[in-house]
């Protein structure tokens, strides 16, 4: 096969470009794979967009296989599918699982690759880099049978946490946004709706994926004496304030981080970061996760894409980059 590729770069903040890549052969323990889709994740990648990385966290939000540093030039991105073209006899020809940025074809390690299921489409498995997200925050904080459980914000991320709790025994779920054409989302996903000011309080586990301090400062308001705001969002280089007065103190409220580059404390000396992924595939069997799927574009229009999300013209949870003919 040809050893060229294309890959997306972000050139300037605000400014992104296709760019020649030649491949290098791979040797026995990598894989080259022909990519058939990737996703953009509007939350972290347009913050990446448009030069949003702080500059204290540039080494901790390097993506595996980021090129170039931030604010740019740089390579990024990490929902990736493809095919494996050469390499290894089990994994030839197989559908896996990359996190790597939006590029043609690829070279990587093998270990890098997982598998995706049979049963599970190649473009929905894009969505494996966001349900493991979704994975390690339920294993930092899981519900109980029967809770009353609130997520604050339907994006990528939100979305996939509220799909999973749907699916614990018992567990009452409402999905909370600002944008009232995210209840159809929340209908998808088997979740009661509601606007901010509407919400439920007195929730047992709020999960806040809104990255608004707005918010954030309603999880403070919904949640019950002494539960837990389990805290999801990035926020780039932007402050929050936040009213840690009143019932904060008062009711012993616990506001918790939660971050998908360590395994959470609770399974990392039993799970690892491939099992976690492994995982997530796994559960993108079940075809209510094509509701995070919010729209379809060419490999060669990530450049004009990506301003139209960055400054939401265009409204995605996560956008599919298709490969076919590049």
């Amino acid at each position: 096969m040809s050893r060229h590729a294309r890959a997306f770069w972000l050139a300037t903040p605000g400014r992104g470009e296709i760019r020649p890549v030649l491949l290098p052969t791979p040797n026995a323990d990598e894989v080259l794979v022909r990519t058939r889709y990737s996703g953009v994740s509007r939350g972290t990648e347009t913050l990446v967009f448009t030069g949003g990385v702080p500059s204290g966290q540039h080494a901790a939000m390097r993506a595996p296989f980021q090129e170039g540093d931030f604010p740019a030039p740089v390579k990024y991105g990490y929902l990736s599918v493809g095919v494996v073209e050469e390499g290894p006899t089990d994994l030839r020809g197989r559908t896996v699982f990359c996190l790597h940025p939006h590029q043609t074809a690829y070279v990587v390690p093998a270990r890098a690759v997982v598998v995706v299921p049979e049963q599970v489409p190649a473009a929905r498995a894009v969505l494996a880099g966001t349900v493991e997200t979704a994975v390690n925050a339920l294993w930092d904080e899981p519900p109980l049978v029967g809770d009353r459980v609130t997520v604050v914000g339907a994006g990528m991320v939100g979305a996939a946490v509220a799909a999973l709790l749907a699916r614990f025994p018992g567990v009452r779920v409402q999905l909370v946004d600002v944008d009232p054409t995210r209840a159809a989302l929340a209908g998808a996903l088997g979740v009661g709706f509601a606007p901010p000011a509407a919400a439920a309080a007195g929730r047992d586990l709020v999960v806040h994926a809104s990255a608004t301090a707005a918010g954030l400062r309603r999880c403070l308001e919904l949640v019950a004496p002494e539960g837990t705001v389990l805290e999801l969002s990035w926020y780039g280089d932007r402050e929050v304030a936040l009213p840690l007065g009143a019932q904060f103190h008062t009711g012993r409220l616990t506001l918790r981080s939660s971050q998908v580059g360590r395994v959470a404390p609770a399974r990392r000396s039993r799970r690892s970061h491939a099992d976690r992924l492994t995982l997530a595939l796994e559960l993108l069997a079940d075809p209510v996760f094509d509701a995070l799927l919010t729209g379809e574009s060419r490999f060669a229009d990530l450049p004009d894409l990506l301003p139209r999300l960055a400054d939401r013209r265009l409204p995605a949870l996560c956008h599919l980059i298709t490969y076919d003919g590049e």
